[in-house]
Formats: structure tokens, sequence, C-alpha cells
């Protein structure tokens, strides 16, 4: 089971911030860093110092480490035209030496468009699916040759389809929990598929519309890696639990519920339900970033458990 660090740095947290928890991140052995892609706080707090980009963070966290993944769950296809986030993305994976993973969805918090001047169209899933075709139709067109796209709502006319990522593909995550559109796209385009903050229960039933929706256009449902994100909320004991837990302004039974909280025990028995109904990757959501000692807790006593 790989453990990824996932923040939302929306809520508040500069670069300097973001950085000294992507090295934790990678002095901990954990896998990735992971952030969201939102301009705007949601809930209570005041969001200061203010938002920072998720693309310019991945770009100076590129330099700044040396091991982890570094991506997005998920990059708001709102936000910035195909083509360009196509260039952001592979120049970002040059300047990290290949750890890029690109997580793309198709933004859904209006507010943030209309507090930042940002066009939110009505239909964005049809954008989505367009987007995915030029982003990788790029990236796998080959050097010296070009490539054109005529569709509904995105044309390219002999694009030179440079720069290439470093890497010879870049693993594409789509997620969420629609029913039926979803798992098409994935079956079509994702590398991995991801579920946010759902039930054990309901990660298996989207896994397995995933899973035929692969088997529906040839591919080996297997060809996937799937994965869960999920808050996490861990202590030594139950004081500790309550006060990480009100520290994120949350009850600590509903994090139980809904995500992973209590012991480091609990935890793993938790991540091993979902390990078996074939999660393989939890993203889990760090929402108090400047508690370094959660993550050494986790590193010490969660993930030297799971192997």
């Amino acid at each position: 089971m790989d453990l990824r660090i996932f923040t939302e740095p929306q809520q508040g947290a500069s670069y300097d911030t973001l950085l000294t928890v992507a090295k934790a991140t990678e002095d901990l052995g954990f896998d990735a860093f992971y952030r969201s892609d939102h301009y705007l706080r949601m809930g209570s707090g005041d969001g200061l110092p203010g938002p920072t980009d998720a693309w310019i963070t991945l770009a100076g966290l590129a330099r700044e480490t040396k091991r982890i993944r570094l991506g997005t769950l998920m990059t708001a296809g709102t936000f910035r035209l195909p083509g360009v986030l196509a260039i952001q993305v592979a120049q970002v994976d040059q300047m990290s030496g290949g750890r890029v993973e690109l997580g793309l969805g198709a933004g859904w918090f209006e507010e943030e468009h209309k507090a930042y001047g940002i066009p939110f169209p009505k239909e964005k899933f049809g954008r989505l699916e367009e987007q995915l075709a030029i982003i990788t139709g790029l990236w796998e067109t080959e050097t010296g040759k070009t490539f054109s796209y005529d569709g509904t709502y995105y044309q390219l006319t002999d694009s030179p389809a440079l720069p290439k990522p470093a890497q010879d593909k870049v693993p594409v995550l789509i997620g969420g929990h629609g029913a039926v559109r979803t798992p098409r796209l994935a079956a079509r385009y994702a590398d991995e598929f991801n579920i946010p903050f759902a039930s054990i229960e309901d990660s298996e039933k989207q896994f397995g519309r995933v899973r035929d929706a692969a088997v529906a256009v040839g591919r080996a449902p297997d060809d996937l890696v799937y994965s869960n994100a999920l808050v996490v909320c861990v202590g030594k004991n139950d004081a500790e639990v309550a006060r990480r837990a009100s520290a994120i302004g949350r009850e600590v039974e509903e994090i139980k519920a809904n995500g992973l909280a209590g012991s480091p025990d609990e935890v793993v028995d938790k991540i091993g339900r979902y390990a078996a109904i074939g999660s393989s990757r939890i993203y889990l959501q760090v929402l108090d970033l400047h508690d370094l000692d959660h993550l050494d807790l986790i590193s010490s006593q969660v993930q030297s458990q799971l192997g």
C-alpha cells in the first residue's frame, strides 16, 4: 500500500510551508506529495496568506526534492487551456527528472471562479474529455510531427506538440463518484482511478464500474491503479486524536466514520479494509500543515506496518 501526502493549501499555506511538508514527506519515506488546485478557501478560516498556484508550487518543489512523486488532486480543467497545461506539466516533469503525475478534473467550485474572474462554463465534462484527448495527444505525438484537433470546445492546428515530458508516459489520474461518464473516461485515459472521501462500500462499487468500463473498451481492468483520498487524524492516544481533530475543526467519530482516525492500529486496520476491495494507494488528506509530528507518527507507526 502506497501512502501519499495530500494537502489543501487554499485553506491557508505559503510556499515555504508547503516546501517544509514536501521535504518531510520525502524524509519520512512517503511515496508522493500532492496538492489540491483551488484559489479560494472553503469553510471556516481566513485562508491567509492567500492561494498558491498548483503548478507553480510543483515547479518549485520539483527543484527542491529528489525522490517523491509530485501531482495534483485534481487540476481544475476550467483554470487552464489544454495546450498550455500540457506545456506546464511537461516542463515541471523535466524539472523534476520525471516525477510528475497529472490529476485532471472538470472543475466544480463556482465561487473561486467568480472571485478571480475565471470563466465557469456550463458544460464542463465535455470540455474535460477534449482536454484529456488533447493533452495526451500532444505528449504522444512523435517529435518532428504535428498534432491537430478539431473539437467542439478546442481546436489545435499543426501544433509542434512540444515540449515532451521527461517520462515516456506521465501518469494521468481521473477520479470522482459519477456512475457512468467518469468510469468511461477513466477507462479510456487514466493510469489511475481515484475516489475521494468515499466509504469502503462506495469505493468498491465505483472500482467495479471502472473495471467494467475498462473491459468494455478492451482494456485489462488491472492496467489501472485504484486509489482513495481520505482525511487522516492519527494519535498515540485518545487525547492526541481529539486534539488533532479539534485543530482541523472536525469531530473524532465523524472522521472515524468518513476517513482515517484513531490509533495507529485502528488506522492500519481500516487501510487494510480498503486494500481488500482493490485500493493500492491512499492519499492522506493532511489539513494541519504545521503538525509535522503527525506525519512522523504516521510514518513510524502506520506506514511501517503496511510493508
